[in-house]
């Protein structure tokens, strides 16, 4: 299969292109021959003119490329090494969403052919490639996983607004279904990432190691959060803890804050849920998730007790939210516990503005139910400060001054601002 690539007798297709597949298709389009094949028209359209949808990569990463975009499964059975980039979200009962991974293997069924090559990139729990994606192929194509067409996985480590550790300078993870297989799909992927592959023993290996990178540092920032509740009832500042822990050579220098995305708040689901089926309970990974889920309406009670204690008038008090993507420097919303904030303090009845330099309103009124406000107030009775966008790191204790009143809060919950804000009243995580 390396060979046939290489000689570019055989096509390599990327399906989902989205965060994660986009950048993996265009890599290898600098090497092969790639179909990027997506089930949205719009997206599609948008790529074929050198537009990333998600805007994370410049036009010029679409340059020198050879892709052809499409949605037709006509061109996709051209391919013969299939690359699965689709999400894996987590339902309203934080129960793993399969509908998106099981309806890409239900388009590789009616394309698949003898000796063709599949390898999922999306993070699934141990066993879920082996154990709930191939039958889906195997039944659609009428061929046998293994002797007919091999398997792989290969989890995906793209960090969205991440311009240093990308997919070629990260160490990846690569597995098959049989030894053959396996040195096939590592060949392949040696193509685009320069810091090498790791071979895995086996897929359900591979799929482990994924979901435990994000459940690791769910758990650790789930430690910090709850650290910070703890300090502020003593009146000390977390960033200042952190700060004198941090000088030992050991001490891991993790944050608190609020924990959303599409990996690190959705991975560890996948890993309890498949625990569950097997008659455990983890404990420990639910505890961090309760903790970090539980921190927007933590940020919104601090900030409303404050507006009680200054004003008592919570109806008509208003407060600014700077800040409404997952993180810092991207347009994506997914899961942003940004929302959960905003959500908590309406439920106060207090009023709330919304603004973001990369946030699109659209989304977040689609998605969330409310919108960013195109210019900002004055008078505010606090404002908080979710994520540190760039935009957001040279501002000081004059701009909060200028849009704020005397009395009001600043909750900078990253702690950017730290011994910077005098003329109000500062509050962090």
């Amino acid at each position: 299969m390396y060979q046939e690539l290489i000689d570019r007798k055989a096509k390599l297709a990327v399906i989902g292109l989205g965060y994660v597949g986009l950048p993996i298709a265009l890599e290898f389009a600098r090497k092969l021959s790639v179909i990027g094949f997506d089930i949205n028209p719009k997206r599609i359209a948008l790529m074929q003119q050198g537009i990333d949808p998600s805007n994370e990569l410049e036009s010029s990463a679409f340059e020198g490329c050879d892709i052809v975009f499409t949605d037709s499964l006509d061109v996709l059975r051209e391919a013969k090494f299939f690359i699965v980039a689709v999400p894996t979200p987590v339902d309203e009962h934080n129960v793993p969403d399969l509908v998106p991974v099981v309806k890409a293997s239900e388009t590789i069924g009616k394309v698949v052919k003898k000796g063709d090559y599949v390898v999922y990139e999306s993070t699934v729990y141990p066993g879920c490639t082996e154990e709930d994606c191939v039958p889906v192929i195997e039944k659609l194509s009428g061929l046998k996983a293994v002797s007919d067409f091999k398997i792989g996985y290969s989890p995906e480590r793209i960090n969205p607004g991440d311009k240093q550790h990308t997919l070629a300078t990260i160490i990846k993870v690569v597995s098959g279904c049989d030894a053959g297989s396996l040195e096939e799909i590592a060949k392949v992927y040696e193509l685009v990432v320069k810091a090498g592959v790791h071979r895995a023993s086996s897929i359900k290996v591979a799929e482990a190691a994924k979901i435990i990178e994000n459940t690791q540092r769910d758990l650790n920032i789930a430690l910090m959060n709850e650290l910070s509740i703890i300090f502020d009832m003593m009146n000390i500042n977390t960033f200042e803890v952190l700060e004198a822990a941090g000088t030992k050579w050991n001490f891991l220098k993790f944050q608190p804050g609020l924990v959303g995305g599409h990996c690190i708040g959705v991975d560890p689901y996948y890993l309890t849920y498949k625990a569950n089926a097997l008659g455990y309970d983890a404990e420990v990974i639910l505890a961090g998730r309760n903790i970090n889920d539980n921190m927007a309406g933590y940020v919104a009670k601090k900030v409303v007790q404050h507006i009680i204690a200054n004003s008592g008038d919570v109806k008509s008090s208003r407060v600014l939210v700077k800040g409404a993507t997952f993180k810092e420097n991207v347009s994506d919303i997914r899961n942003s516990k940004v929302a959960d904030v905003v959500k908590a303090l309406k439920s106060f009845y207090v009023n709330v503005d919304v603004e973001d330099p990369y946030a699109d309103s659209d989304e977040l009124h689609h998605e969330y139910g409310f919108s960013l406000v195109k210019e900002t107030g004055k008078d505010y009775d606090a404002v908080i400060v979710t994520v540190p966008h760039r935009e957001y790191m040279s501002l000081d204790d004059a701009h909060f001054s200028s849009i704020t009143k005397p009395n009001a809060m600043i909750a900078d919950l990253k702690g950017i601002y730290r011994n910077k804000i005098v003329n109000r009243t500062y509050w962090s995580l």
